[in-house]
């Protein structure tokens, strides 16, 4: 598949900013900064530890609700989560990032940071769908159809994780498609079509779903498709090795799956 070299460049000037960015406070916390130790709660009779998340873009709603449920759960602990695209999160990771555990959208991210994390366990799974603007003005049926010359398509770049399942998935159907762009993450990808900045793109169907009315989604079938691993994992400098340790093990529980489930994505 080919790829514009001014797409190349958009997408790592996007990643460089990114990481020159400090971490986004992204969670269900509210404060803006992260506690490195334990503090006293609002009642002053029971500590309260604040863990940082580092987590794939396409989580971003999902999170929000674990989150809540989880604080809900263990009145303790505060979980802030700061989102990007899984290569992101890994360069923050290899930077000495201060967080307490990650999630990625693939396990080859993960693999790549094994002497940083504890053991990662697969804790949900996904699917790609073509997401094209409200009403699929376009006609888009499936994903011959993004080789039309005139069609405007996005993509994410081949180094995140949905770039390289979307690469995967068209090469596999000898499809040749030129984008616009590649962004630094899905939600990039899902923006641009949102805003009608382009006529399709390849995301994970949990993303196109979070823009109901705005975009619609075009099913790949099983046989044409990819199925997208999402593992999580402690990291060996967090603070709170034990309550990093605990959450991370929540993300596999029935409540954390129920959430993951409701929230459109597929058992592990």
């Amino acid at each position: 598949m080919s790829f514009a070299s001014t797409g190349r460049r958009t997408a790592a000037a996007l990643v460089t900013a990114a990481l020159l960015t400090p971490l986004a406070a992204c969670g269900s916390g509210d404060d803006g900064g992260r506690n490195t130790g334990a503090e006293s709660g609002a009642s002053g009779d029971a500590p309260k530890v604040e863990l940082t998340v580092l987590a794939a873009s396409s989580l971003t709603d999902v999170f929000k609700t674990a989150g809540a449920a989880y604080e809900k759960k263990r009145p303790g602990t505060k979980v802030k989560f700061s989102y990007a695209g899984s290569q992101e999160l890994a360069a923050q990771v290899k930077q000495g990032a201060p967080a307490d555990a990650l999630v990625t959208a693939d396990t080859k991210t993960m693999d790549g940071l094994s002497s940083d994390t504890g053991s990662p366990e697969v804790i949900a799974k996904n699917r790609l769908v073509i997401a094209t603007g409200k009403g699929n003005p376009k006609k888009v049926e499936n994903l011959k159809d993004l080789a039309d010359s005139k069609l405007k398509v996005v993509l994410a770049a081949p180094e995140v994780p949905v770039g390289r399942y979307s690469k995967q998935v068209l090469d596999a159907q000898k499809i040749d498609v030129k984008p616009v762009s590649e962004e630094a993450n899905v939600r990039a990808v899902l923006s641009k079509v949102e805003l009608g900045e382009a006529d399709a793109g390849i995301v994970y169907k949990t993303d196109a779903a979070t823009a109901p009315g705005k975009v619609e989604a075009v099913t790949v079938p099983d046989d044409q498709n990819a199925v997208a691993s999402y593992p999580a994992a402690t990291l060996k400098t967090s603070e709170h090795e034990k309550e990093a340790k605990e959450f991370v093990a929540w993300l596999g529980s029935s409540e954390a799956q129920k959430i993951l489930r409701d929230g459109g994505f597929q058992k592990p």
